[in-house]
């Protein structure tokens, strides 16, 4: 039982940093803020729209398309990492089937880029 609580003790520090830093840290934004902001910052951001008006008004497409092409490549920017720390261990078939794989996204990000999807205008 000894031995159990010794290799568990690691969590529980880490816990006890995590749960330490973020009071810290919480406590540190409450006796830090600012109380009163201008009316810049406060205002809407991110989209652009104000919030408080009518919810079936017409907006810009684009915003969307540009947001979903973003997380497309974001996400498969993401295989790259764990490709990258084993490429040592990596066979030749690992490597190419990569290769193949950017290759299928550079094609994707050309045609988008024909197509004028990153186009704002």
């Amino acid at each position: 039982m000894e031995e159990m609580l010794r290799e568990y003790l690691p969590i529980l520090v880490f816990l006890v940093v995590a749960v330490g830093l973020g009071i810290v840290l919480i406590l540190a934004a409450v006796v830090l803020a600012v109380r009163n902001p201008d009316p810049e910052k406060v205002s809407a951001y991110e989209c652009g729209f104000n919030a408080f008006d009518d919810a079936r008004m017409k907006f810009d497409v684009r915003f969307y398309l540009v947001s979903i092409l973003f997380i497309i490549f974001d996400l498969e920017i993401a295989f790259l990492f764990p490709w990258a720390v084993g490429l040592k261990d990596m066979s030749d078939t690992g490597f190419w089937s990569m290769m193949v794989f950017l290759g299928v996204l550079t094609i994707g990000f050309a045609y988008e880029w024909k197509k004028g999807a990153l186009e704002w205008e």
